[in-house]
């Protein structure tokens, strides 16, 4: 085993030890490595998950999300800075309008850098959220017609393009705006848009009995089953299923950008979400869909891009340093944070395997 396999299955090893089964994958110098570990059911259920395992992916989805954005920015199908009310204009209830505040139009793209001063949560769930967060399947409600309906109760906390706010219902309003522009369903526009110019074969909203097979059931932070999650029409906030050789590929394309040689179909598209820029804070900034940062100079001043996800059930994270190029995805079907193994992973790539890519 090579050195970086060998520290891809010692990150497994430990996810493990703390959650159900886990599957991590390292990328650097152009090579991917991938391994899992634990079980995909507790206790003596179930077999090894691998890099074919499924399973929900939850936020990172809205990178999926933006990227299919820029792709259709690209092709004229709709602009960055169109409003959303424009989008929508025949699909909005009689007497809805989109939340506004200062005179300045809420964007596509203030969905996709949540700068859009949307609330996190659709109207009407911030109570439910905080009183009975355990509560299974919450966003199978979130129809088109009620979120749509609840935009009458929505109220901007500042106005677009001002400041970030993470928010689930902007994105979900972005995937429900490209869908409506299209004429597609999301799981249309996903694999028209980015599966299958990259060749992502696993990546669905709804598995079929096939990939069904191969999916790995969700738990609690104790091991306990809990079902998946539906999201409706909220799909776009966190709603695909994929499996870490799905999302390898995605990531390898992440780190191809801008490189010589690059010659995927989603290369304009990555550029593209890239460009974009909002500031979050004074350290970091959101991307089409991606977080950024750069370390101190004390740790190394490495540049991160990453996403995380997390549902009633699973974990992911998912983050790249194009300028090292090297790259790490974890995910765990067990609702405990994969973050901090996730960053140690992509700190050691970043001072031990760096290939010197493009700045």
């Amino acid at each position: 085993m090579n050195d970086l396999g060998s520290l891809v299955q010692q990150t497994a090893d430990r996810l493990a030890g703390q959650h159900v089964g886990a599957v991590v994958a390292g990328l650097a110098g152009g090579t991917v490595e991938i391994r899992g570990a634990g079980r995909t059911g507790p206790g003596s259920a179930g077999g090894a998950p691998g890099p074919d395992t499924l399973f929900e992916i939850g936020s990172v989805t809205k990178v999926f999300t933006s990227l299919a954005l820029a792709r259709l920015a690209l092709a004229g199908t709709v602009a960055l800075d169109e409003p959303l009310a424009d989008v929508l204009a025949d699909a909005l209830p009689a007497g809805v309008t989109v939340p506004a505040k200062g005179g300045t139009p809420l964007t596509l793209q203030h969905l996709a850098t949540h700068s859009a001063g949307l609330p996190r949560l659709p109207a009407g769930m911030l109570l439910p959220a905080l009183l009975t967060p355990n509560k299974p399947d919450p966003y199978a409600h979130c129809t088109a017609e009620y979120l749509l309906a609840g935009l009458a109760r929505t109220r901007l906390r500042a106005a677009p393009g001002r400041s970030f706010r993470y928010s689930n219902l902007g994105a979900g309003l972005l995937g429900l705006a490209l869908t409506h522009r299209t004429g597609l369903g999301y799981q249309e526009l996903v694999t028209r848009e980015i599966c299958a110019p990259l060749g992502l074969t696993d990546t669905t909203v709804t598995p079929d009995a096939e990939r069904a097979a191969r999916l790995a059931p969700g738990h609690t932070s104790g091991g306990r089953p809990v079902p998946g999650w539906d999201l409706a029409d909220l799909v776009g906030a966190g709603g695909l299923h994929s499996t870490v050789a799905d999302l390898a590929i995605l990531v390898r394309a992440q780190l191809a950008n801008g490189t010589d040689g690059d010659d995927s179909p989603l290369a304009p598209a990555i550029a593209l979400s890239r460009e974009v820029r909002h500031r979050v804070n004074p350290f970091a900034w959101m991307h089409l869909g991606w977080l950024g940062h750069r370390l101190h100079a004390r740790q190394g001043g490495h540049l991160q891009i990453w996403h995380n996800g997390g549902t009633g059930g699973y974990r992911s994270f998912v983050a790249f340093d194009p300028e090292k190029q090297v790259g790490v995805i974890a995910v765990v079907n067990t609702r405990r944070s994969v973050d901090p193994a996730g960053v140690a992973l992509l700190r050691t790539l970043q001072n031990t395997h760096a290939s010197g890519g493009t700045a």
